[in-house]
């Protein structure tokens, strides 16, 4: 290694660590379900995106295995080649059919889609008016693209009119793009999506919804365009397959025109081998029984609540979130570490979420509770945070 180098890696990683802002990957030791296994510890799992508790279920494997028989481990190929198997096919029919829309396409990741799908239509003659609270992939699929970035105060609807409007009146740029998180992972908040619409439709401008988090939570599992009964009104519809839908991968649903035009002209698609042949299977028919059945969506939410209102009577600061995602508001960063840390201890795997995944000084435990678990976990989980809470002098 170059002396440069090493001298720029050893200041810079000890200088986060001194702030409390190194992040410790863990290995999980099986499956990542309402329960896991980390350094030999059986703990009560609180980090996972795995809101309906599908990325183990035994359904979804043996149909991915039976693929895996038939089809092999790999796709083979890029899309674009011949590496789209009738089983992708089958998957981009499910995913139209899911959100509503006439049309979609299937990347391997939901970061993926955002590189890929911004880029494809946007460009350095274009605008891009985008949440200030949006998710890291839109922001470098905002970058990508090289439009103008206007970023708008957090769901501030008059912010966004005003610079919506001067944008569109200025004569600068060809197209203007509203682009939004559907629901924000770090505090559980949702969008604004009618009072965006009707921006929208005022100045002729083109609509994004990010529902990474909103898939198979809101909307009956639908996500978060369909809670607001919009999917006539949103251009762009993406989401992930790994969250609530437990497999891997990403998708935009939308107009056939541009799920065409995504086809020919977003590189991911074009430069990537497609997903395996066993987790698109797996995926196919995670959104199936989604479609079929509100009975996981119910229960999901039924312990989100449950847990939301036992921290809250805790007495934590779990801010406004309107979803099953509820942050405990820590804000100091080596403290949050320390309660995360604690919390490991006691037998709960709760992750430090820290600057630059939020603001400095707004440091949090984030839970994710799933339809996985059961009463007795979380009444178990809660009694330790309240421990571990009075003991850092968090809550009294």
């Amino acid at each position: 290694m170059s002396n440069v180098l090493d001298a720029f890696l050893q200041e810079n990683l000890q200088d986060l660590r001194d702030q409390g802002l190194y992040n410790e990957v863990d290995p999980v030791e099986g499956p990542n379900g309402a329960k896991i296994q980390v350094r030999g510890k059986e703990l009560i799992n609180l980090s996972s995106n795995n809101y309906l508790g599908l990325a183990t279920n035994e359904e979804l494997k043996r149909i991915a295995k039976e693929a895996i028989d038939k089809y092999g481990v790999g796709a083979g190929a890029v899309r674009s080649i011949n590496g789209t198997l009738d089983l992708h096919v089958k998957l981009e029919e499910k995913l139209a059919e899911f959100k509503g829309t006439e049309a979609a396409i299937s990347f391997q990741s939901g970061f993926n889609c955002n590189m890929a799908a911004i880029s494809a239509v946007m460009d350095k003659n274009d605008a891009i008016l985008s949440d200030q609270l949006n998710h890291a992939s839109i922001i470098d699929g905002c970058r990508l693209s090289k439009a103008k970035i206007i970023a708008f105060k957090h769901s501030d609807m008059e912010d966004l009119h005003a610079k919506a409007k001067a944008a569109q009146e200025s004569g600068l740029y060809n197209k203007v793009m509203i682009i939004t998180d559907g629901v924000f992972s770090m505090d559980g908040d949702i969008a604004k999506l009618p009072e965006i619409v009707k921006i929208a439709k005022e100045l002729d401008l083109i609509t994004y919804v990010d529902d990474a988090h909103g898939s198979g939570v809101t909307g009956k599992g639908k996500g978060t365009v369909k809670h607001f009964g919009l999917e006539k009104d949103i251009d762009f519809q993406m989401g992930t397959l790994s969250k609530a839908v437990g497999v891997v991968g990403g998708y935009v649903a939308g107009k056939q025109s541009l799920i065409d035009w995504l086809k020919v002209r977003s590189r991911p698609f074009l430069f990537s081998t497609a997903v395996t042949p066993g987790d698109v299977a797996a995926t196919t028919a995670a959104l199936q029984m989604i479609i079929d059945s509100t009975e996981l969506h119910d229960k999901l939410w039924e312990n989100g609540d449950y847990l939301k209102a036992g921290l809250k009577e805790l007495g934590f600061n779990i801010g406004a979130s309107e979803t099953p995602i509820t942050p405990c508001i820590i804000g100091d960063e080596k403290l949050t570490q320390e309660f995360s840390k604690r919390l490991f201890e006691e037998g709960v795997y709760a992750k430090s979420i820290v600057f630059p995944t939020v603001q400095k000084g707004a440091g949090r435990v984030r839970n994710m509770p799933t339809a996985a678990h059961t009463k007795e976990m979380l009444d178990e989980a809660m009694s330790i945070y309240g421990k571990v809470g009075k003991e850092l002098g968090i809550i009294k």
